[in-house]
């Protein structure tokens, strides 16, 4: 019912959401992860938001109807957009709020656009061989 080509975009998606994790797993507030490793991870994040927000918009709109979520999927495009034209002016506290909450709705849904899809398993074996998707081994057997 949906395209195979949006599995793509969703693992994309979740290996980003997945690294941001990682990236600031050793932070404990927004100022400390803000200004760590003269903003190494700050950088690092805003890369995985930008390609975050750029997936969400290749992402069939039917599919993104189709499954039960409070996701505004309007905004994670429009973080994308704004992080890539007004990076002084991203707002740590959003970021990090983002970070550690809506990251885990965003996952949630993603992960049942795939059951949506049900993709034939030697297709989600080949994404999960794939060094791109490395830290989604939790879709295995799916």
């Amino acid at each position: 019912m949906y395209d195979e080509k949006n599995l793509v975009y969703i693992f994309t998606m979740l290996e980003c959401i997945e690294k941001t994790w990682i990236y600031t797993q050793d932070h404990d507030s927004a100022v400390d992860f803000i200004f760590a490793n003269q903003q190494k991870d700050l950088n690092a994040v805003i890369t995985m938001f930008v390609a975050i927000g750029e997936e969400s918009k290749k992402i069939e709109t039917s599919l993104k109807e189709s499954i039960n979520s409070d996701i505004n999927w309007k905004n994670i495009a429009g973080i994308r957009d704004k992080i890539s034209h007004d990076y002084r002016g991203t707002d740590e506290k959003l970021l990090w709020n983002t970070i550690n909450k809506d990251l885990y709705l965003l996952k949630n849904a993603l992960i049942d656009m795939i059951e949506l899809i049900n993709p034939p398993q030697a297709l989600l074996d080949e994404f999960l061989s794939s060094v791109y998707y490395q830290h989604l081994q939790y879709l295995k057997g799916r």
